[in-house]
């Protein structure tokens, strides 16, 4: 299988880099797969799990938005934060959840609309991270 050139960048650090089979995104326009040669695209990224192939194995990396670029055979996706599985403290990662819901009643209109599919991601990762495939 042909590889490309990975950079996962988060404000923090340079969460990956290096060559890669595949990696799955969680797009604002739906989830979709980067492979080497994919066409040139600019996509918003959700909150969920980025998951990298690398000659059979895969790696899962929560991010909570950003923006991703492909262009030239390389993929740059720069995260608002990108924190590996292994890594995550879920007690926290609870508690944030918590903290939005708490939150809502404070928002009004769009920003309310907003608040309420961002919390929606957040369960969703919690939900993925709470079943047996993610282990």
């Amino acid at each position: 299988m042909a590889t490309f050139h990975f950079d996962l960048v988060s404000p923090e650090k340079l969460a990956f880099s290096g060559e890669v089979d595949q990696v799955d995104i969680p797009g604002w326009e739906g989830d979709f797969g980067v492979l080497a040669g994919h066409a040139p695209v600019v996509a918003a990224v959700r909150p969920g799990i980025l998951t990298i192939f690398i000659g059979g194995q895969k790696q899962k990396v929560i991010v909570t938005g950003g923006l991703a670029e492909v262009s030239d055979n390389r993929l740059t996706v720069l995260a608002d934060v990108a924190t590996s599985i292994d890594e995550l403290d879920r007690a926290q990662f609870a508690d944030t959840i918590t903290q939005m819901q708490e939150k809502l009643s404070e928002k009004e209109g769009g920003e309310l609309d907003l608040a309420i599919a961002r919390l929606d991601h957040y369960k969703s990762i919690q939900s993925q991270l709470n079943t047996t495939a993610m282990h």
